[in-house]
């Protein structure tokens, strides 16, 4: 009897709730580690970029509008929704030897636990970084957090998972929307992301994932003058000298962190209300106070 050949699954990027192909029609092929193509990923180009910034600028408003207590929900429907699918990201994290079985499912359950950290300050970061200011006079001065808007999530090579979640989730309970780009590591982790987001009552285009040559849509994100922030972390000096280049020519706010492959299951570290505040503007309101 003929062997039966197999079917490699072909992953999509996640843009504005649907699952696109590159409207280039690139794609990688995914090696295990017997070199062997076991999966296609979407190779994202310039064009899926301006897409899926286009996606989030929609969405940032009903987004931003929604109360911190519902956007809480949402974040945690996700948690759910990404351990409903932990057997999936353990196989995916193990895929190219860079994982045991043990550190994958560890990974996967950090991933989760962050996501459920976030969707606890979502109704919470604006009583801890807002404040009530003193003045001289008969009025009451308030100073209160609001979403930036519109954020670049830009992770890592590793952890793959856990740090691209990690990127995504404090500007997300803040109100922002997102464009977060994989690392090259695991980028089928990165697009099974995109289903369980697709599945988590998250409204279509507030998180987008493209996954590819994070290298390559570097420069765009940089000079993207409808980008209001990027959320980075540990990544080589060319690529991050890259990011702040465009602090010069579009007044972008650019965050790169330096995490450490340890770090990232520091939950002290990484679910701080600290990492919310670079994505959010500081407004200021008067008001008369009674008589």
């Amino acid at each position: 009897m003929p062997s039966r050949l197999t079917v490699t699954k072909t992953y999509k990027l996640y843009i504005g709730g649907d699952f696109p192909r590159s409207e280039s029609g690139r794609s990688l092929p995914v090696h295990d580690l017997d070199e062997r193509v076991v999966a296609h990923i979407a190779h994202a180009s310039r064009k899926d970029l301006r897409n899926a910034v286009v996606a989030a600028r929609k969405a940032v408003p009903g987004w931003m509008a929604r109360t911190g207590y519902n956007r809480g929900q949402i974040i945690y429907r996700m948690a759910e929704m990404l351990e409903g699918k932990a057997d999936e990201f353990i196989t995916a994290l193990m895929l190219p030897g860079t994982h045991t079985k043990r550190e994958a499912r560890a990974e996967v359950e950090a991933t989760v636990d962050r996501l459920v950290a976030f969707a606890g300050w979502t109704d919470k970061f604006s009583q801890v970084l807002g404040c009530h200011n003193p003045v001289a006079g008969p009025y009451y001065n308030f100073t209160v957090p609001e979403a930036t808007g519109l954020v670049a999530a830009v992770a890592p090579d590793e952890p793959g998972l856990l740090a691209l979640v990690s990127l995504i989730a404090p500007p997300l309970a803040a109100g922002n929307a997102i464009v977060a780009v994989s690392g090259n590591h695991h980028p089928i982790a990165a697009s099974i992301l995109g289903e369980v987001l697709a599945t988590s009552d998250l409204p279509a285009g507030v998180v987008n994932i493209l996954t590819g040559n994070r290298a390559e849509l570097l420069p765009w994100i940089s000079e993207h003058r409808d980008i209001d922030a990027v959320h980075a972390a540990d990544l080589p000096d060319d690529e991050a000298l890259t990011l702040r280049r465009g602090m010069s020519e579009n007044i972008k706010r650019v965050r790169v962190r330096e995490v450490g492959e340890d770090g990232w299951f520091d939950a002290d570290l990484c679910t701080s209300p600290w990492w919310i505040e670079p994505f959010i503007e500081m407004k200021t309101i008067w008001h008369p106070a009674a008589t």
